[in-house]
């Protein structure tokens, strides 16, 4: 038989793939997680008791924006290395965006506060904690997103494990702002951020390992 012949008879079977299915495969494991993260969050820590009030005020939705802006362009990093081919990640620099701009208000609270209490507003009453709930948080998202990879075919295994990792602790930050009273931009910015570098870091060390198919 020839090589063509039988390139030809082993793709007979092969059915197309759905259009969008890798985002799909990759929102179940990403809504399963961060359902598992919510309720052990619930169990755990709980919600803040001012939440339906903290929803009507600037800070909250400045942590969510932050937060889910990184898991966006974190989950779409995710999808480009679930292919085999690897995608481009040329617009990963626009994750740099909420950034910026969440810097920017910092600045500006450093401008409207005393220096004496700049100390206390960039470590809040959390800062030892933060960090490392928002990386256990994102254990159950980073699973979801394992189970997702199942049916995928990443080849850059490590790139794709820091991607999900970054994804889950974007994600679970988003969850963790439901418990953590923080105001100041500074200590987002700076804590919720080591938690969800963490997550990353986490992903890229077992990637490689948890990934190959």
């Amino acid at each position: 038989m020839k090589t063509d012949q039988l390139i030809d008879r082993l793709a007979a079977d092969v059915r197309p793939v759905r259009r969008y299915a890798v985002g799909r495969r990759l929102g179940l494991g990403v809504a399963a997680g961060a359902a598992i993260s919510a309720l052990l969050l619930a169990a755990s820590l709980g919600f803040r008791p001012d939440l339906a009030h903290a929803m009507h005020g600037f800070t909250f939705w400045m942590k969510w924006t932050y937060t889910i802006s990184l898991a966006i362009g974190a989950i779409w990093a995710t999808a480009q290395l679930a292919r085999p081919e690897g995608g481009s990640l040329r617009g990963l620099w626009l994750m740099a965006i909420p950034v910026v701009l969440l810097a920017g208000v910092g600045v500006v609270e450093l401008i409207r506060t005393p220096q004496t209490e700049w100390l206390a507003m960039w470590l809040g009453h959390s800062w030892r904690v933060c960090p490392w709930l928002v990386l256990t948080l994102s254990m159950p998202i980073f699973i979801g997103l394992l189970w997702s990879f199942r049916r995928l075919a990443p080849t850059r295994l490590r790139a794709a494990g820091a991607a999900a990792g970054l994804a889950a602790g974007a994600f679970s930050a988003t969850v963790y702002c439901l418990h953590c009273p923080e105001v100041s931009a500074l200590f987002v910015l700076t804590w919720y951020s080591l938690g969800i570098l963490l997550a990353a870091a986490f992903g890229a060390l077992v990637g490689p390992r948890l990934l190959r198919w």
